[in-house]
């Protein structure tokens, strides 16, 4: 199983990020993270992966009408499991 751990963080000015709930998922599905931003505009939003080991493809995209930003993996592997952060 692959363990997806996310970080939700609140900073001054009720300027928020909140990501998706924690997941576990099986080698070879697939999963979405969305970071929603409140308080200022997500477009400078990134996210920030550590992952010990070879990744398979993940793609990063936008929705600035919702304030929200993705991270689209696929083909997920065991090694794919990592604390995943949405920064600012």
């Amino acid at each position: 199983t692959l363990n997806f751990l996310t970080v939700s963080l609140t900073g001054v000015d009720g300027q928020t990020l909140t990501e998706s709930e924690s997941v576990v998922k099986r080698p070879g599905e697939s999963h979405k993270l969305t970071c929603t931003a409140s308080g200022f505009t997500s477009s400078r939003l990134e996210w920030l992966v550590y992952i010990s080991g070879n990744g398979g493809w993940f793609t990063i995209s936008r929705d600035n009408s919702k304030q929200q930003l993705y991270l689209q993996m696929n083909s997920l592997k065991t090694e794919d499991s990592a604390v995943y952060y949405c920064a600012r």
